[in-house]
């Protein structure tokens, strides 16, 4: 039997990620870090963030998943995304890739696509990242924007909630990935995983956007919203559509 993504379904493992605690490693756009850090400790996981050759392995064999983003790429964050995926394979580690501005560079296009072949579990991108991406084989399928599109083989579905000052603050789209990463820790299914982790964000947004003057303050009810964030608030203002493949 198929599982769909629902507003309860999200609120449980909301609770589940707060109750374990996941560990995430972010091979991440150096520009958020600290944001993408503070928004997986806010819903509950714990994150690393070294992009150490000499320590990749051994924090990655302690997480319990990864999100790797190509944002403020060069030659030495390559080779250790490489090695940490391997390790990350190697063990049955679930891992995200945020194909970051793909569309922009060939040589950047081809690095993704050498990831892609690697098998994550999902791929997240905005509409002109996954349009030269193109299939992703067997991975969940995100497309960001002002909605959310998830799809894979068998189901997709919208996420509908969120608020446009997410794309006025950088690094909203990377915290995502890290949240997506902490709760695919704790479901095995990438789809729901996805879906909880993305409504999490944009009901937060949506609390975050009444308290808040704009982006800048937004950032920082973001981050508070998403710490308080309660089972109850997913379940009443979540807007999750399923749609038929």
């Amino acid at each position: 039997m198929i599982d769909f993504p629902t507003a309860q379904k999200a609120g449980e493992l909301l609770t589940r990620v707060r109750e374990r605690r996941p560990r995430v490693h972010c091979l991440m756009n150096t520009v958020v870090q600290k944001f993408t850090a503070d928004g997986i400790t806010a819903v509950g996981g714990i994150p690393s963030m070294t992009s150490s050759p000499e320590e990749i392995e051994d924090f990655v064999l302690m997480v319990d998943a990864l999100t790797i983003n190509l944002g403020t790429l060069d030659e030495a964050r390559r080779k250790v995304i490489r090695q940490a995926v391997a390790i990350a394979n190697a063990k049955g580690k679930p891992w995200i890739i945020d194909p970051v501005h793909c569309d922009y560079s060939p040589s950047r296009l081809a690095f993704a696509r050498e990831m892609l072949a690697l098998g994550p579990a999902i791929v997240r991108g905005n509409q002109a990242e996954m349009s030269v991406i193109g299939d992703v084989a067997k991975a969940l399928r995100i497309q960001t924007g002002p909605q959310d599109l998830l799809q894979d083989q068998n189901r997709a579905a919208t996420i509908h909630n969120g608020h446009p000052w997410m794309a006025k603050v950088t690094g909203t789209g990377c915290l995502s990935g890290g949240v997506i990463a902490a709760f695919m820790a704790v479901e095995t299914d990438p789809v729901l995983a996805a879906a909880a982790a993305l409504t999490a964000t944009g009901v937060s947004a949506e609390i975050a956007a009444r308290h808040s003057r704009g982006p800048g303050t937004f950032e920082a009810a973001f981050l508070d919203a998403l710490n308080g964030l309660s089972t109850d608030e997913i379940v009443s203002f979540a807007r999750i559509e399923r749609h038929e493949n």
